[in-house]
């Protein structure tokens, strides 16, 4: 199948601003292309040994995104370019022109598996692709398999690892976990490693949960340890009521500052007193957005977490 292919050329310092606002028009599978060298930490973290040689670095880059030919794209560019507009008042995008070309028949859909590799997060968690091998594993490793899919959560983006490093700081042994918006189930996997008794997931995507159930069977994680639910739990009352109220000691969710934002005000029921609200996805300009909903919503906000463009906030439901 051939696909209309639309190229966003604009800077290596807008992607995390133009990629979070095409997420949220609904534009998937994103191609990013810029010459920024990999730091040393990163290639210990990835374990690269050779790398490819890039041009040098002038701060631009391209942002490409993927159409189908029969669907209308005239109103969904209108789109992009008011984003756009948007995003010009917090940081340079460059010529933001937009080229537009045909694609080869090629299979999208797994072409990015050569790209994802094993690496480390915060020195002891290794995140590892079911297809790769890995060679250095070190005494108290938790090495993690993950294959996505379709579905988000390679562990290897800010917001993942946001996640991840507040899990593994505030999640303690026996703790009933939430994970909404699971994805391909890597925090809901990581949380049970680090001790939680139970992780119940959920996810707008229903074709998430094939992909969760998966990862959680190959990581040798029990029946009786998890469970995941498909729906809307800030909408769906069915979801709502499956989930259970005032139970949980730990809800974490990686999503999207617009989600984020009306989730504060369903999933403070769902939580024991006490309990932490672990959330990230959020992109840096919509922080202070998601900072008052929180506040708002009745939670006190304990960590508040930076990774390049991406925030995190960690926050305590009140006794």
């Amino acid at each position: 199948m051939k696909w209309t292919k639309f190229t966003l050329n604009t800077t290596t310092e807008a992607t995390d601003y133009v990629s979070n606002m095409l997420d949220e028009l609904g534009i998937e599978g994103i191609e990013i292309i810029d010459n920024i060298p990999l730091s040393e930490e990163d290639k210990k973290a990835m374990f690269i040994d050779i790398l490819p040689e890039l041009d040098e670095d002038n701060g631009t880059a391209t942002i490409s995104f993927y159409i189908d030919p029969e669907v209308e794209t005239q109103e969904l560019i209108a789109k992009v370019k008011e984003g756009l507009e948007e995003i010009k008042a917090f940081v340079n995008i460059g010529d933001a022109t937009i080229d537009i070309s045909e694609t080869e028949d090629k299979d999208w859909i797994n072409n990015w598996k050569e790209f994802f590799k094993p690496f480390r997060i915060d020195e002891d968690i290794i995140i590892k692709p079911t297809w790769e091998k890995l060679d250095q594993v070190n005494e108290g490793d938790i090495v993690i398999e993950i294959d996505p899919g379709t579905a988000f959560g390679t562990g290897s983006h800010e917001t993942t690892k946001l996640c991840i490093l507040g899990l593994k700081k505030h999640l303690k042994k026996n703790s009933l976990v939430l994970d909404v918006g699971c994805g391909s189930g890597i925090l809901s996997i990581i949380g049970l490693k680090l001790g939680a008794k139970k992780v119940i997931a959920t996810d707008i995507d229903a074709n998430a949960l094939t992909a969760t159930y998966e990862n959680v069977s190959g990581n040798g994680i029990k029946d009786d340890e998890f469970i995941a639910y498909s729906g809307n739990i800030i909408e769906d009352e069915s979801l709502q009521e499956k989930v259970g109220v005032g139970i949980y000691d730990i809800v974490v969710a990686n999503i999207l500052a617009d989600i984020i934002i009306p989730l504060s005000a369903e999933i403070g029921k769902h939580m024991k007193p006490n309990g932490l609200f672990i959330s990230s996805g959020i992109i840096n300009m919509k922080k202070e957005e998601v900072v008052q909903a929180i506040l708002q919503n009745g939670f006190e906000i304990i960590e508040i977490n930076e990774m390049g463009d991406w925030v995190s906030i960690v926050a305590r439901k009140p006794e």
